[in-house]
């Protein structure tokens, strides 16, 4: 059983590796939505996978430090994609929530990108 709880940020970026004239090469910003995904069984008991709170309670500190920042200042997001920025939420959460499964990153409401851990 799978299931997710979603969060957003608001943050500005520029992508630094595309070509000259690129509209991504220029500052802007994006209200981003993520979405977490945990798996496993069901509590015979609870009958969840995991209580709501406690996956919001680990994901909502990594969340903050993105929110209302420049995220090319931020280690490990220098080039700063909807594809880096799923594998950094990805190498931040794994170590504490080993239920992790996936991580989508969405940057508009018809564009984002999906990791679950390998490439």
């Amino acid at each position: 059983m799978e299931i997710y709880k979603e969060f957003s940020f608001e943050a500005a970026h520029l992508l630094p590796n595309v070509p000259k004239g690129h509209k991504c090469g220029r500052l802007h910003g994006h209200s981003f939505r993520v979405q977490v995904y945990v798996s496993g069984p069901l509590h015979p008991e609870l009958g969840w996978v995991m209580d709501f709170a406690d996956l919001k309670a680990v994901v909502k500190p990594v969340i903050a430090r993105l929110d209302h920042y420049y995220l090319n200042d931020i280690e490990g997001l220098e080039n700063p994609t909807s594809e880096v920025i799923a594998r950094w939420l990805w190498e931040q959460l794994a170590p504490v929530l080993p239920q992790l499964s996936k991580v989508a990153v969405l940057e508009t409401c018809t564009s984002g990108c999906v990791y679950s851990g390998s490439e």
